[in-house]
Protein backbone atom coordinates (compact mmCIF):
# COMPACT_ATOMS: atom_id res chain seq x y z
CA UNK A 1 0.00 0.00 0.00
CA UNK A 2 1.35 3.41 -0.91
CA UNK A 3 2.08 5.84 1.88
CA UNK A 4 3.93 9.05 2.63
CA UNK A 5 2.32 9.28 6.06
CA UNK A 6 5.71 8.99 7.77
CA UNK A 7 5.72 12.81 7.85
CA UNK A 8 3.08 12.66 10.54
CA UNK A 9 5.03 10.04 12.46
CA UNK A 10 8.22 12.09 12.32
CA UNK A 11 6.46 15.24 13.41
CA UNK A 12 4.71 13.49 16.28
CA UNK A 13 7.96 11.87 17.39
CA UNK A 14 9.83 15.20 17.42
CA UNK A 15 7.14 16.79 19.57
CA UNK A 16 7.15 13.82 21.93
CA UNK A 17 10.96 13.85 22.17
CA UNK A 18 10.92 17.45 23.34
CA UNK A 19 8.73 16.36 26.27
CA UNK A 20 10.59 13.10 26.85
CA UNK A 21 12.10 12.58 30.29
CA UNK A 22 11.82 10.86 33.64
CA UNK A 23 8.03 10.79 33.44
CA UNK A 24 8.35 8.19 30.67
CA UNK A 25 9.52 5.52 33.13
CA UNK A 26 7.97 4.32 36.37
CA UNK A 27 9.10 5.81 39.72
CA UNK A 28 12.12 4.02 41.10
CA UNK A 29 13.21 2.61 37.72
CA UNK A 30 16.88 3.12 36.75
CA UNK A 31 17.26 6.26 34.64
CA UNK A 32 19.16 4.11 32.15
CA UNK A 33 15.85 2.51 31.20
CA UNK A 34 14.85 5.79 29.59
CA UNK A 35 16.52 4.28 26.54
CA UNK A 36 13.98 1.43 26.57
CA UNK A 37 11.21 3.95 26.06
CA UNK A 38 13.28 6.12 23.71
CA UNK A 39 13.97 3.46 21.06
CA UNK A 40 10.39 2.86 19.83
CA UNK A 41 9.65 6.60 19.95
CA UNK A 42 12.79 7.62 18.07
CA UNK A 43 12.30 4.88 15.48
CA UNK A 44 8.57 5.53 15.14
CA UNK A 45 8.97 6.38 11.46
CA UNK A 46 10.80 3.19 10.46
CA UNK A 47 7.83 1.44 8.79
CA UNK A 48 6.58 4.61 7.08
CA UNK A 49 10.07 5.13 5.63
CA UNK A 50 10.03 1.57 4.35
CA UNK A 51 6.63 2.05 2.72
CA UNK A 52 7.59 5.39 1.16
CA UNK A 53 10.92 4.13 -0.16
CA UNK A 54 9.08 1.41 -2.08
CA UNK A 55 7.67 4.13 -4.34
CA UNK A 56 11.18 5.08 -5.55
CA UNK A 57 11.88 2.88 -8.54
CA UNK A 58 8.59 1.25 -7.61
CA UNK A 59 6.31 -0.82 -9.78
CA UNK A 60 2.59 -1.43 -9.42
CA UNK A 61 1.89 -4.97 -10.53
CA UNK A 62 -0.80 -7.60 -10.55
CA UNK A 63 -0.60 -11.37 -10.78
CA UNK A 64 -2.47 -11.09 -14.04
CA UNK A 65 -3.89 -13.97 -16.00
CA UNK A 66 -4.24 -14.18 -19.73
CA UNK A 67 -7.44 -12.51 -20.77
CA UNK A 68 -8.37 -11.03 -17.37
CA UNK A 69 -7.75 -7.43 -18.52
CA UNK A 70 -5.41 -6.53 -15.67
CA UNK A 71 -2.31 -4.40 -16.27
CA UNK A 72 0.61 -6.67 -15.39
CA UNK A 73 3.12 -3.94 -14.45
CA UNK A 74 3.16 -0.15 -14.33
CA UNK A 75 6.00 1.98 -12.96
CA UNK A 76 5.06 4.43 -10.23
CA UNK A 77 4.48 7.86 -11.78
CA UNK A 78 7.65 10.01 -11.99
CA UNK A 79 6.16 12.87 -9.96
CA UNK A 80 5.11 10.48 -7.20
CA UNK A 81 8.59 8.95 -7.12
CA UNK A 82 10.18 12.38 -6.76
CA UNK A 83 7.83 13.35 -3.94
CA UNK A 84 8.68 10.09 -2.19
CA UNK A 85 12.41 10.73 -2.62
CA UNK A 86 12.13 14.20 -1.11
CA UNK A 87 10.15 12.79 1.80
CA UNK A 88 12.63 10.00 2.49
CA UNK A 89 15.62 12.34 2.30
CA UNK A 90 13.91 14.55 4.86
CA UNK A 91 14.45 11.80 7.45
CA UNK A 92 18.22 12.32 7.13
CA UNK A 93 18.22 15.95 8.26
CA UNK A 94 19.70 16.96 11.58
CA UNK A 95 16.31 18.42 12.54
CA UNK A 96 14.83 14.94 12.21
CA UNK A 97 17.68 13.04 13.85
CA UNK A 98 19.34 15.11 16.58
CA UNK A 99 18.22 14.31 20.12
CA UNK A 100 17.08 17.24 22.25
CA UNK A 101 20.18 18.30 24.19
CA UNK A 102 18.79 17.76 27.73
CA UNK A 103 17.75 14.22 26.83
CA UNK A 104 21.19 13.31 25.51
CA UNK A 105 22.70 13.81 28.98
CA UNK A 106 19.88 12.26 31.06
CA UNK A 107 20.64 8.60 30.29
CA UNK A 108 23.41 7.08 32.47
CA UNK A 109 25.19 3.74 31.88
CA UNK A 110 23.01 0.67 32.31
CA UNK A 111 23.22 -1.18 35.66
CA UNK A 112 24.58 -4.76 35.46
CA UNK A 113 21.08 -6.14 36.07
CA UNK A 114 19.78 -4.25 32.99
CA UNK A 115 22.12 -5.37 30.20
CA UNK A 116 22.07 -3.92 26.71
CA UNK A 117 20.16 -6.10 24.22
CA UNK A 118 18.96 -6.33 20.63
CA UNK A 119 16.20 -3.76 21.19
CA UNK A 120 18.66 -1.07 22.31
CA UNK A 121 20.86 1.19 20.22
CA UNK A 122 24.32 -0.14 19.45
CA UNK A 123 26.87 2.35 20.75
CA UNK A 124 30.46 3.51 20.21
CA UNK A 125 30.83 5.05 23.67
CA UNK A 126 30.41 2.12 26.07
CA UNK A 127 29.51 2.17 28.87
CA UNK A 128 27.84 5.59 28.57
CA UNK A 129 24.93 6.33 26.25
CA UNK A 130 25.94 7.38 22.73
CA UNK A 131 23.91 10.42 21.71
CA UNK A 132 24.98 10.06 18.06
CA UNK A 133 24.15 6.35 17.76
CA UNK A 134 20.38 6.84 17.25
CA UNK A 135 21.05 9.14 14.29
CA UNK A 136 23.52 6.67 12.77
CA UNK A 137 21.10 3.77 13.19
CA UNK A 138 18.10 5.66 11.80
CA UNK A 139 20.15 6.92 8.85
CA UNK A 140 21.36 3.39 8.13
CA UNK A 141 17.75 2.18 8.08
CA UNK A 142 16.83 4.82 5.48
CA UNK A 143 19.95 4.68 3.31
CA UNK A 144 20.10 0.88 3.17
CA UNK A 145 16.53 0.81 1.89
CA UNK A 146 17.19 3.59 -0.62
CA UNK A 147 20.38 1.98 -1.98
CA UNK A 148 19.10 -1.57 -2.30
CA UNK A 149 20.72 -3.00 -5.47
CA UNK A 150 17.35 -4.11 -6.86
CA UNK A 151 15.98 -0.59 -6.52
CA UNK A 152 19.06 0.86 -8.18
CA UNK A 153 18.65 -1.44 -11.19
CA UNK A 154 14.96 -0.52 -11.52
CA UNK A 155 15.80 3.19 -11.40
CA UNK A 156 18.24 2.75 -14.27
CA UNK A 157 15.74 0.78 -16.35
CA UNK A 158 12.80 3.08 -15.66
CA UNK A 159 14.79 6.20 -16.50
CA UNK A 160 15.97 4.63 -19.76
CA UNK A 161 12.36 3.95 -20.67
CA UNK A 162 10.87 7.22 -19.38
CA UNK A 163 13.23 10.19 -19.13
CA UNK A 164 11.00 11.94 -16.58
CA UNK A 165 11.46 9.11 -14.08
CA UNK A 166 14.29 9.71 -11.61
CA UNK A 167 17.35 7.72 -12.59
CA UNK A 168 19.96 6.31 -10.25
CA UNK A 169 22.18 9.35 -10.92
CA UNK A 170 19.32 11.66 -9.85
CA UNK A 171 18.77 9.73 -6.64
CA UNK A 172 22.48 9.66 -5.74
CA UNK A 173 22.92 13.37 -6.50
CA UNK A 174 19.90 14.18 -4.33
CA UNK A 175 21.22 11.95 -1.53
CA UNK A 176 24.60 13.69 -1.50
CA UNK A 177 22.98 17.12 -1.70
CA UNK A 178 20.89 16.28 1.38
CA UNK A 179 23.87 14.96 3.36
CA UNK A 180 27.49 15.57 2.41
CA UNK A 181 26.85 18.78 0.52
CA UNK A 182 24.20 20.21 2.84
CA UNK A 183 24.88 23.29 4.95
CA UNK A 184 26.89 22.15 7.97
CA UNK A 185 25.43 23.04 11.38
CA UNK A 186 27.67 23.72 14.37
CA UNK A 187 28.07 21.79 17.61
CA UNK A 188 26.44 18.44 18.25
CA UNK A 189 24.17 18.85 15.21
CA UNK A 190 27.30 18.99 13.07
CA UNK A 191 28.51 15.70 14.54
CA UNK A 192 25.09 14.18 13.84
CA UNK A 193 25.40 15.26 10.21
CA UNK A 194 28.90 13.82 9.94
CA UNK A 195 27.63 10.52 11.32
CA UNK A 196 24.90 10.50 8.67
CA UNK A 197 27.44 11.35 5.96
CA UNK A 198 29.56 8.38 6.95
CA UNK A 199 26.53 6.08 6.71
CA UNK A 200 25.90 7.33 3.18
CA UNK A 201 29.54 6.84 2.20
CA UNK A 202 29.75 3.33 3.68
CA UNK A 203 26.59 2.23 1.89
CA UNK A 204 27.76 3.74 -1.42
CA UNK A 205 31.11 1.97 -1.11
CA UNK A 206 29.32 -1.29 -0.36
CA UNK A 207 26.94 -0.91 -3.30
CA UNK A 208 29.83 -0.18 -5.67
CA UNK A 209 31.26 -3.63 -4.82
CA UNK A 210 28.02 -5.55 -4.31
CA UNK A 211 28.02 -8.62 -6.59
CA UNK A 212 24.20 -8.57 -6.54
CA UNK A 213 24.20 -5.10 -8.14
CA UNK A 214 23.97 -4.77 -11.92
CA UNK A 215 27.10 -3.75 -13.81
CA UNK A 216 25.57 -0.38 -14.67
CA UNK A 217 24.64 0.19 -11.03
CA UNK A 218 28.25 -0.39 -10.01
CA UNK A 219 29.41 1.90 -12.83
CA UNK A 220 27.10 4.76 -11.82
CA UNK A 221 27.98 4.42 -8.14
CA UNK A 222 31.68 4.25 -8.98
CA UNK A 223 31.48 7.51 -10.92
CA UNK A 224 29.51 9.11 -8.09
CA UNK A 225 32.22 8.10 -5.62
CA UNK A 226 34.95 9.49 -7.88
CA UNK A 227 33.07 12.78 -8.12
CA UNK A 228 32.57 12.83 -4.34
CA UNK A 229 36.29 12.18 -3.80
CA UNK A 230 37.23 15.15 -5.97
CA UNK A 231 34.65 17.37 -4.28
CA UNK A 232 35.76 16.30 -0.78
CA UNK A 233 39.40 17.10 -1.58
CA UNK A 234 38.48 20.63 -2.61
CA UNK A 235 36.10 21.13 0.31
CA UNK A 236 38.73 19.89 2.79
CA UNK A 237 41.22 22.42 1.50
CA UNK A 238 38.69 25.21 2.13
CA UNK A 239 37.31 23.98 5.47
CA UNK A 240 38.13 26.13 8.50
CA UNK A 241 36.73 23.70 11.08
CA UNK A 242 39.30 21.00 11.95
CA UNK A 243 36.56 18.40 12.56
CA UNK A 244 35.02 19.07 9.16
CA UNK A 245 38.42 19.05 7.47
CA UNK A 246 39.19 15.65 8.98
CA UNK A 247 35.75 14.37 7.96
CA UNK A 248 36.24 15.40 4.34
CA UNK A 249 39.81 14.15 4.15
CA UNK A 250 38.67 10.80 5.53
CA UNK A 251 36.04 10.49 2.81
CA UNK A 252 38.64 11.16 0.13
CA UNK A 253 40.95 8.57 1.67
CA UNK A 254 38.27 5.88 2.06
CA UNK A 255 37.23 6.19 -1.57
CA UNK A 256 40.83 6.15 -2.79
CA UNK A 257 41.64 3.08 -0.70
CA UNK A 258 38.68 1.13 -2.08
CA UNK A 259 39.56 2.15 -5.63
CA UNK A 260 43.07 0.81 -5.03
CA UNK A 261 41.93 -2.38 -3.29
CA UNK A 262 38.38 -3.52 -4.21
CA UNK A 263 38.59 -6.29 -1.58
CA UNK A 264 39.03 -3.81 1.25
CA UNK A 265 36.67 -4.40 4.18
CA UNK A 266 34.12 -1.59 4.35
CA UNK A 267 33.07 -0.46 7.85
CA UNK A 268 29.44 -1.30 8.57
CA UNK A 269 27.27 1.44 10.10
CA UNK A 270 25.37 0.72 13.29
CA UNK A 271 22.19 -1.22 12.53
CA UNK A 272 18.90 -0.02 14.04
CA UNK A 273 17.54 -1.87 17.06
CA UNK A 274 15.22 -4.77 16.43
CA UNK A 275 11.63 -3.65 16.07
CA UNK A 276 8.34 -5.45 16.59
CA UNK A 277 7.57 -7.67 13.58
CA UNK A 278 4.71 -6.36 11.47
CA UNK A 279 3.48 -8.82 8.86
CA UNK A 280 5.74 -11.21 7.01
CA UNK A 281 6.71 -9.18 3.93
CA UNK A 282 10.23 -7.84 4.44
CA UNK A 283 11.13 -7.32 0.80
CA UNK A 284 13.02 -4.13 0.04
CA UNK A 285 10.87 -3.17 -2.91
Amino acid sequence: MRSTSYRGSCGSARVALKRFGEANIRPGAPLATLEDALVPLYMLHRYQVEATTKLIGGVDYAFALRGDGQVATRAVAPAEQRRALAAVLGTLSTNALALPEPLATQIPPRPPSFPRGREHFKIHTSPVFDALAPAEAAAQHTVALLLAPERAARLIEQHARTAASPGLENVLDSLLAATWKARRPAGVAGEVQRAVDQVVLADLLALSRNPAASSQTRAVVGLTLQTLKTWAAGAAARAADPAERAHLASAEQQIAELQKDPKLVIPTPLAPPDGPPIGEDDEDD
